[in-house]
C-alpha cells in the first residue's frame, strides 16, 4: 500500500513543486554551460570563457594545461559556471528533498530525481515527468477529499 501525501499539505506541496521546477530548469541550463565550458577548456580547443579580459568583452583566452596560474585579467565565466552550477545544485538537491518528502514518495524516487541534475538535458526530463505526476497525484488526492460545506448566508 502507497503511502499518500496528507490533503493538509496541498498549498506547500504545490509551493514545493513550483519552487523544484525553477530549480531543475535552473541547474539544466547551468549543467549545458558546464558542458560547453568543458569541451571548450580539456578537448583540444584549451580556451577558456572570460568578460572584460583584454582580448574583448567576452573572450575565448587560450588555457595552458600546465600552468594553472591566471594568465589574463577579467573575470573567468568558465570558473563562474562550475561554481554556480554545483551551489545550484545543491539548492536543486534541496528543492527535491522538499518534494519528495511532502509527496510521500519512496526514495527511489528522491534519488532518480537527484540525478536529473547530474546528467545533461535529464533535468528537463525529469521535470517534466515529476511534474505530472506530482500534479496527477494532487488532483487525485482532492477529488477524494470530504466536501468542505460552505457556511449558509443568513438573509434578514
Amino acid at each position: 500500500m502507497a503511502i499518500k501525501p496528507k490533503l493538509s499539505d496541498a498549498p506547500r506541496i504545490r509551493l514545493a513543486l513550483r519552487l523544484y521546477k525553477i530549480s531543475a530548469y535552473v541547474t539544466g541550463t547551468l549543467l549545458l554551460l558546464l558542458v560547453v565550458e568543458v569541451i571548450l577548456k580539456y578537448t583540444g580547443i584549451h580556451r577558456e570563457i572570460y568578460f572584460g579580459s583584454p582580448q574583448g568583452i567576452i573572450a575565448l583566452v587560450p588555457w595552458n594545461p600546465a600552468d594553472l596560474r591566471a594568465t589574463t585579467s577579467g573575470l573567468n565565466v568558465s570558473l563562474g559556471i562550475l561554481i554556480a552550477h554545483g551551489w545550484l545544485y545543491v539548492v536543486y538537491l534541496f528543492m527535491d528533498f522538499r518534494l519528495w518528502s511532502l509527496m510521500r514518495w519512496p526514495f527511489t524516487r528522491f534519488i532518480a530525481i537527484a540525478l536529473g541534475g547530474v546528467v545533461p538535458f535529464l533535468s528537463f526530463i525529469v521535470e517534466h515527468f515529476i511534474a505530472k505526476q506530482a500534479n496527477a497525484e494532487l488532483a487525485a488526492l482532492e477529488a477524494t477529499a470530504p466536501a468542505t460545506p460552505k457556511a449558509e448566508v443568513a438573509t434578514n
